[in-house]
Formats: structure tokens, C-alpha cells, sequence
């Protein structure tokens, strides 16, 4: 074998050692993650779909007894001529869920608008958006605590607010009436708003599909609207007027009362979350529009409405796709914390939601095996949930 053969095959076997050494520390940097992954992730799920199948009360050996917990969870049996569940507490549990769960648009309705306007070249900007983002940095706890204390119905601090407000204004009946006839205009302005945001939120879902609204039918839709909401209102003037004294006069117990316990949390969870995490995502991809679109815009004689429609929502909409799908996966999976430390699931269960359910079951009552049902319930709805918003929001985003 000649030499330069022997030097060839000798840079081959260097290389080749080399390699197997890059391969071996790669494996090595990897090794820590995927133990992790396996003990604190994979074990875990493979055990809990085990547990969904048997009755474990920690203290003695797991039974096995088939799909009798989810039997148990999700089926109904006729009592007294009527079909009932067989786990109430689960399907009151799971619309508390979805019910809080509609407070999602309106956070991140909330995040785009403060979004918008942080956006906008003024004097201390810098400022206002630490000031908004400060609520996200804060104990999650501490901000709970904070708020149940506003909302205790004695010494809170919004029912003195309330109570004080409404002694100064009922005292004088012109100051009254011009308050409720105030409060009345801004309530229907409201509702007008949201059914225009409606509207033209279809209105752009039916142009994606190819399905052209005329631009008079809008119109005529939010005027008839909008003269239907005033003309309700007035007709029943006289009891908004009454209701708006009494509840100034006596405001509500807002988590002692089971109507409004759970539009108490919705309002707290809207505060918290306009000016956190889905604001900066809004600001970041509004700071990534094209400024050339706006003067092309604007060259067409578009107005600042028709802009925001025809180029700030096209391209800030795979950002709002995304803040849909995180917001729609953490809703199934919130309101522990809420429930633990607010209200304690009260009352009367109105807010306790599937995932202080699943806690209570397992840490309280110890039945492992019907905790761990619920948690595959949980995984299974938020991926139909997930799959079923990737289908129909993907082909409404534009990613151009």
C-alpha cells in the first residue's frame, strides 16, 4: 500500500473520529432536556391515561374498572322521567368554563386598541407603555388579593366609589335624570359598537370567502340597529332609572352573588390582560406594516377606517390568529388561582371551572382516576378546539 493510501485512509478515520465525537456532545447537550421531557412530561401522561381508566385514592392500589370514570363524566341516566348527568357539578363546571371564556375577543379587542394607540408618535410614549405592561410583571397572587379587596362589598374600594358617587348625584332628580339619560346613551353606544364590530368582522369573513357585501347594506344594518337599541332603551327608561338608583344606592355583592361573580373575574381578567404580553405582540407587528402601504392608501383617498380594514387588519392578522389559539388553549385551562384565592369556587359553584374541578378532585378528594378523566376531557377539547381554529382562521390570515 502506497503512502499517500495509508495518509488518505488515516484523514478518513481522523474525520470519521471526529464526527462521532461532535454526534456523542450533541447527544450529551441534549441528554438533560430530554430527561426532563420524559420524567416531568411524558411519564406523567402515560401514567394520568393509565389513572383515567382505574379508581386510585393514592392510599391504596389502583383498581382497574374501564371507562366507568368517563362513563361517570360525560353520560346521562333517566331519573324520574328525565334525562339527567350523571356528574352535574361537571357540565356546570364546563360552562362556567366557556363562559369565562368569552372575555378572550374582548382582551384582545382591548390589547389591538391599546396597541394602536401606544403605536403613536407622542411625547412619553415610552412611558405609557411601561405604565400599561406593569400589571404583567406583577405577582399573580398579590394582584388576586388586590382585587378581591376591590371587590369586597363593605370596605371595597368600588362600592365606596359607587356609594359616594350615587349620594352626590341622587340628591338633585335634574342631576339624576341628566346621569341616567348619560349613562343610557353611553350603554347603547356599547352595544351600536359591538354590533358594528360584529358586522364587520362578517363582512370581512365573507369577503375572504368570496361572498361581497354592499357597502349600503352595512350601513342600513348598524343605522336600524342602532335606532332599535335607542328605542328600546327609551321604552324602558323609566326602569333603567329605578335600576341605575338602586344599584348606586346599594351596590352588589360582586362575588357573593352568583350573577356577578363570574362577570366580576371576566372584568378583572379583561384588566390584566389588555396591557400585557397581547399588547406588545400587537405593538411589535403593528410597527411591522409597511409605512409605503399607508401612502399608497392614502394616495387612493382611503380614510383612516378604511385603512385599518384594507391594511392594518390583513397584515396584523397572523398575529391575532396566534393570540386566538394561546388565548383559546389557556382559557380551558385557567381559573385555579381565581377560584383558590378569590371566591373559593363560590358561589355556589359559579365559579369554579374544570380546572379547580380537576384540583379539587384529586388534591381534596383523592380520587386520582376521575382527576385524571377530567385532564384527558381538558386535552382532547382543546385540541378539537385548536385544530377546528387552524382549519377556519387559516384561511382567513394573510400572510403577505
Amino acid at each position: 500500500m502506497s503512502k499517500t493510501n495509508i495518509q488518505k485512509k488515516s484523514s478518513k478515520r481522523d474525520l470519521s473520529s471526529n464526527a462521532f465525537r461532535e454526534t456523542m456532545a450533541a447527544y450529551g447537550f441534549l441528554l438533560p432536556n430530554f430527561l426532563g421531557f420524559a420524567i416531568f412530561t411524558a411519564i406523567p401522561v402515560v401514567v394520568s391515561l393509565f389513572m383515567a381508566f382505574t379508581y386510585w385514592n393514592i392510599f391504596s392500589k389502583p383498581i382497574w374498572i374501564g371507562l366507568d370514570n368517563f362513563r361517570s363524566l360525560l353520560w346521562f341516566r333517566h331519573d324520574g322521567g328525565h334525562l339527567v348527568p350523571n356528574d352535574p357539578f361537571f357540565w356546570q363546571y364546563l360552562y362556567n368554563t366557556v363562559f369565562l371564556m368569552m372575555g378572550i375577543p374582548l382582551g384582545m379587542a382591548g390589547s389591538l386598541i391599546l396597541a394602536l394607540m401606544l403605536n403613536q408618535k407622542i411625547k412619553g410614549v415610552v412611558f405609557f407603555r411601561t405604565v400599561y405592561f406593569l400589571p404583567s410583571v406583577s405577582a399573580g397572587v398579590a394582584l388576586l388579593i388586590l382585587w378581591k379587596y376591590i371587590f369586597n362589598s363593605e370596605v371595597g374600594l368600588l362600592n365606596q366609589c359607587i356609594r359616594s358617587a350615587g349620594a352626590v348625584i341622587y340628591a338633585s332628580k335634574p342631576l339624576a335624570m341628566l346621569f341616567t339619560i348619560f349613562c343610557a346613551a353611553v350603554f347603547g353606544l356599547i352595544i351600536i359598537g359591538i354590533i358594528a364590530s360584529v358586522l364587520s368582522f362578517l363582512s370581512w369573513i365573507c369577503e375572504k370567502l368570496k361572498f361581497y357585501w354592499p357597502e349600503w347594506l352595512y350601513r342600513i344594518l348598524v343605522i336600524l340597529s342602532s335606532a332599535a337599541v335607542y328605542i328600546i332603551i327609551a321604552a324602558y327608561g323609566r326602569s333603567f332609572f329605578v335600576t341605575m338608583s338602586n344599584f348606586m344606592g346599594d351596590p352588589p355583592n360582586w362575588l357573593g352573588m352568583v350573577s356577578w361573580a363570574k362577570p366580576s373575574l371576566m372584568f378583572m381578567g379583561f384588566w390584566g390582560s389588555i396591557g400585557g404580553f397581547n399588547a406588545i405582540l400587537y405593538l411589535a407587528a403593528l410597527q411591522g406594516v409597511p409605512r409605503s402601504m399607508y401612502e399608497a392608501a392614502e394616495i387612493d383617498g382611503a380614510s383612516g377606517w378604511k385603512k385599518f380594514w384594507s391594511v392594518t387588519w390583513p397584515m396584523i392578522s397572523p398575529t391575532t390568529f396566534y393570540i386566538m389559539i394561546m388565548g383559546v388553549i389557556a382559557g380551558m385551562q385557567s381559573g385555579f388561582m381565581q377560584a383558590k384565592i378569590m371566591t373559593g369556587g363560590g358561589p355556589v359553584g359559579s365559579t369554579t371551572t374544570l380546572e379547580y374541578y380537576l384540583y379539587k378532585t384529586a388534591f381534596e378528594n383523592f380520587n386520582m382516576g376521575y382527576a385524571s378523566a377530567i385532564s384527558w376531557f381538558i386535552f382532547i377539547v382543546v385540541l378539537m378546539l385548536t385544530l377546528i381554529t387552524w382549519k377556519l382562521g387559516g384561511q382567513l390570515v394573510s400572510y403577505e
